[in-house]
């Protein structure tokens, strides 16, 4: 089964594309607290998964598009962990005040009371997410988000399923713990 790509094939792929990209590219700003950097990523991610994976079963790309894109955040982090500590030595003199996170934009939803509430809801969970850890952020958002099992989950990351399981659950705890309002009610 190697050679061109047909159209069905082209047309399935375009379809797993469409339907993972805004739930990836949540995934990424998460991971980074940037818009355009998240956009990137995801991007070279499909990139990646439509030049190296398309002629792989459709069944086999949900675990293969979120392992490469796993690996593009770590890649990023590490990246930046580079990058922070070069340019604490360049810029010790400087107070640009730059912070990612204060520059996301405003999430703000209209309608009626059950939209605010959910808006708030969200709000809520999305802060508490960004300050999980980033494998139980991230393990949490493939198996709840993604919908990936635990086997699927530990291939995307590139992690034993006792890891998973250890950082879903500690990603619940912390989660029920800073919405518990919002969760008991």
């Amino acid at each position: 089964m190697h050679g061109e790509p047909t159209l069905d094939d082209t047309a399935a792929l375009d379809r797993f594309l469409a339907g993972v990209e805004k739930r990836a590219f949540r995934m990424a700003r998460f991971a980074t607290g940037d818009t355009e950097e998240a956009l990137d990523l995801v991007q070279e991610a499909m990139f990646t998964l439509a030049r190296r994976y398309a002629r792989r079963p459709e069944s086999e790309w949900g675990a293969l598009f979120h392992r490469i894109l796993q690996n593009r955040i770590r890649d990023w982090y590490r990246r930046q962990k580079v990058r922070n500590r070069l340019t604490g030595w360049l810029r010790w003199h400087e107070d640009d005040g730059d912070d990612p996170v204060e520059n996301l934009p405003d999430r703000e939803q209209h309608g009626p009371q059950a939209q605010v509430d959910n808006a708030a809801f969200h709000a809520r969970l999305e802060a508490a997410l960004q300050e999980l850890p980033l494998r139980q952020q991230q393990t949490f958002l493939l198996r709840v988000w993604e919908g990936l099992d635990v086997n699927e989950t530990a291939r995307a990351m590139g992690i034993s399923s006792g890891s998973v399981k250890t950082h879903y659950s500690r990603a619940v705890h912390a989660l029920r713990a800073k919405l518990g309002d919002f969760h008991d009610g």
